[in-house]
């Protein structure tokens, strides 16, 4: 199955006999996928839920930085770090933000209202439909 992973929005992850090392690709970026040693994995990279609260994390901070960097805040520093987990009914985020700069209480709180708007956590938020199809190698 050739797939054209230049394209914007196709990540591929491919798995061979070993246990559990994936191979992941996006756009030109490689990246490895792994499970613990405790569950059988070589623990050579993040897990796939790790993946997950990291593309939360860093589309805040990214989403962040730019809002400050336009609006001229003095910002030198924004750190995100995203918690999840399973609760009744499905999966909870728990994302906390830190900014280190020379902000005022309004600046902050708006700071934390375009935390809500990065694209990552409009999609955590809203609706997702997933179709899988099994294709014949």
């Amino acid at each position: 199955m050739p797939v054209d992973t230049s394209e914007e929005k196709i990540a591929v992850a491919t798995i061979g006999t070993g246990l559990y090392k994936t191979e992941l690709v996006a756009r030109s970026h490689s990246l490895v996928a792994d499970e613990p040693a405790n569950v059988g994995g070589q623990d050579s990279g993040p897990r796939p839920g790790d993946f997950l609260r990291m593309s939360l994390a860093s589309c805040t901070a990214i989403t962040l930085r730019m809002y400050a960097n336009r609006k001229n805040f003095d910002v030198r520093q924004i750190r995100v770090a995203v918690t999840s987990k399973e609760v009744e009914g499905g999966t909870a985020f728990d994302t906390r933000v830190e900014i280190s700069g020379n902000l005022d209480g309004a600046q902050r709180q708006r700071m934390l209202q375009i935390a809500k708007l990065c694209p990552v956590h409009k999609v955590l938020t809203n609706p997702i439909h997933i179709s899988t199809e099994l294709l014949v190698a």
